[in-house]
């Protein structure tokens, strides 16, 4: 992939330009992002630039060897790690790795490179479970090192939700990552970086990946899906600067429809103090059938609770509610207290970090839903 076929991140790309052309490559870097907005195409394209001999006017040449391949993302020296579990589609293995499910990571990749982390587990067919980079990860990653590069550039590990690597497995790659061969480079790539495990947060030199501008949205929506002009504008507005959620609310994903039912009746039922309805509001989210769709539904919660923060405050005109929602969301900014924004983020966030940990779903949104309906 060249720098030029990105949409957006111009001042990015050329900070990462003359990183390669000074020579100046930090051995580990941490790019942080937003779901969606576009990290792994840039960790891509600067791999590509780095190991393309012809590269020129700011962008690798796009048609060498080296450049084919990296582009269809088989290049023999960059290497993917992202999360995994065992399930229907691994190698056959007790203990599953990213090389288990390559092949589906590269199609996946090449049909949509802002893909989402639920995208990401349905394509490896684990959207059932919780994904992680474990300790078999951490021994892979040491035995590719032992090996020569199979060509003459750069060996590159790019590190897919690097907050998902548990303490073993950071704790037997903190000494590569800080002192790695010559030519070698880490690029973690995360949406959290405050659970990225210190250890490896340290090492590395982050570079934050901005949302991109809704223009920037729009016109990459109608480049990839032909979506017409009006309807990527409105998609873009509603999609806050990522490319990815632009992507997956245009495929016409039921859930945040139903996500948006289950969160109103909350509201609703705990503004008309309501208890047994609110409590059947958390049966609701309990019953969502996998823990990635009930984190899913908190970050929808905490996008509503923006929406009804920004009403609040009279700046509907840049909360990105559609003329579907406004009704709610003005309602419901109407009646609230003025403290329940804050007080509702906070709520949501500790709930996604209880299902982030496999704590009871019931237990979690029984006291998510109880701590609402008393703040409202």
């Amino acid at each position: 992939m060249k720098f030029s076929e990105i949409t957006g991140h111009e001042d990015i790309k050329k900070v990462l330009v003359s990183m390669a052309d000074s020579g100046r490559v930090p051995h580990a870097m941490l790019f942080y992002e937003n779901e969606g907005c576009g990290a792994l195409s840039l960790a891509v394209a600067f791999v590509q630039y780095l190991n393309c001999k012809e590269h020129h006017d700011g962008d690798s040449c796009g048609e060498c060897t080296s450049c084919h391949k990296v582009s269809k993302l088989i290049h023999p020296d960059m290497h993917f790690v992202f999360p995994v579990t065992s399930g229907a589609k691994a190698d056959a293995t007790s203990k599953p790795t990213s090389d288990s499910y390559v092949r589906h990571w590269r199609e996946l990749a090449m049909q949509n490179p802002y893909f989402l982390e639920s995208d990401l587990f349905k394509a490896l067919g684990i959207e059932g479970k919780s994904g992680n980079i474990a300790v078999a990860e951490a021994k892979s990653i040491l035995e590719k090192l032992s090996f020569s590069t199979v060509e003459d550039g750069y060996r590159s590990f790019i590190i897919w939700l690097p907050e998902k690597m548990n303490a073993e497995a950071a704790n037997r790659l903190l000494k590569i990552v800080e002192e790695p061969p010559e030519k070698t480079i880490f690029i973690f790539i995360t949406h959290a970086p405050e659970k990225v495990l210190q250890t490896i947060f340290s090492r590395c030199q982050s570079l934050r990946i901005p949302p991109q501008t809704k223009e920037e949205v729009a016109a990459a929506l109608m480049k990839m899906t032909g979506t017409g002009e009006a309807e990527a504008g409105t998609i873009a507005g509603l999609s806050g600067g990522s490319i990815g959620k632009a992507l997956s609310a245009l495929r016409g994903r039921e859930d945040e429809t139903g996500f948006l039912d289950i969160f109103s009746d909350l509201m609703r039922a705990s503004l008309s103090r309501d208890l047994l309805s609110a409590i059947e509001s958390g049966e609701q989210m309990a019953a969502l059938d996998s823990r990635e769709k009930q984190k899913a539904f908190c970050n929808f919660a905490g996008e509503c609770v923006r929406k009804i923060f920004m009403m609040q405050n009279d700046m509907g005109q840049i909360a990105c509610v559609s003329p579907q929602e406004t009704a709610f969301f003005s309602e419901t900014a109407r009646k609230v207290r003025p403290s329940f924004c804050q007080k509702a983020l906070g709520f949501i966030d500790k709930a996604t970090l209880l299902i982030d940990r496999n704590v009871n779903a019931k237990i979690v949104f029984c006291d998510l839903v109880n701590r609402i309906f008393l703040s409202v």
